[in-house]
């Protein structure tokens, strides 16, 4: 296991966007790394632990938050057995002492070997999610919004939305640009929606993984003054449209399953449900 420098970040990105591919389960995307961006190049190097088979990449987990790891694995190592167990040695011994005492969430959504390995360590099932998908083969419907890209010299309108849809919110002006010059962005956009009367409704941040890749969006948010009016749906379509013109193959969310609101919103915006997926609780 490596932690990597804050030199390291656009050949693990690079890494992790290769392994994003339709048809498989969804996983940490180079967009998760590139929204926690915004606490800078060194905090998301030091929340990174990479794992190499043969002298290349196979496996990064990112400590998102205090109790969870979240995992992404390489297609090619996804039944490596020797991965997997090096893996979870060093989950529970290493990384076990940045964790809470009792606590220590591993998100494993791809790779039968890691998997495989968890429940054998007696790791058990946390609450749902929701992963739900849309293609973007086909042209996506046009909504009421007007969508504008952020721009470096003008984000107060996004940061103000991020504020008032989620409290607490981490985003500043500041942290926008150091997100913005991070390596992911380089394939991502901000989009702020307009309703009619030109009032900041909603915002977003979608993030390409390159061309012929599947997308996500994170985060997206409705202005609290502006809710139950159909915005989070219309700010999700204006999403997938965003990641269709960048080349994006589908746009895909994860939410917890328990937040039957934001599964409806995206279900509203023509994605459909692959189902739920459970990461694992160490025991």
């Amino acid at each position: 296991m490596m932690i990597p420098s804050a030199e390291d970040l656009s050949n693990i990105i690079d890494a992790v966007a290769s392994w994003q591919r339709e048809g498989l389960p969804v996983q940490v995307h180079p967009g998760d790394l590139g929204w926690y961006q915004r606490f800078g190049s060194q905090a998301l190097a030091s929340g990174l632990r990479v794992w190499t088979r043969y002298g290349e990449i196979a496996a990064v987990g990112f400590l998102d938050e205090t109790e969870l790891i979240r995992m992404a694995i390489s297609p090619d190592h996804a039944a490596d057995e020797t991965l997997a167990e090096a893996v979870v040695t060093d989950i529970e011994t290493t990384l076990s002492d940045l964790l809470p005492p009792g606590t220590g969430i591993v998100e494993s959504r791809f790779g039968p070997a890691l998997q495989h390995t968890l429940n054998e360590a007696a790791w058990t099932p946390d609450e749902p999610w929701t992963v739900l998908h849309r293609a973007l083969s086909d042209s996506v419907p046009p909504t009421s919004l007007r969508f504008e890209t952020v721009e470096a010299d003008d984000i107060a309108d996004r940061v103000s939305v991020e504020s008032a849809a989620f409290p607490g919110a981490s985003l500043t002006a500041e942290r926008w640009q150091l997100m913005a010059a991070g390596h992911a962005y380089q394939q991502a956009r901000c989009l702020v929606g307009y309703s009619t009367d030109g009032a900041a409704v909603g915002a977003t941040t979608v993030w390409s993984a390159g061309h012929g890749r599947p997308g996500i969006i994170e985060p997206l948010g409705v202005h609290g003054d502006h809710r139950g009016l159909g915005y989070g749906t219309e700010m999700a379509i204006g999403g997938a449209s965003a990641l269709r013109s960048m080349g994006a193959s589908s746009v895909n969310v994860a939410t917890p399953s328990s937040n039957t609101a934001a599964v409806a919103t995206y279900r509203a915006a023509g994605m459909d449900s692959l189902g739920e997926v459970r990461d694992f609780r160490r025991p």
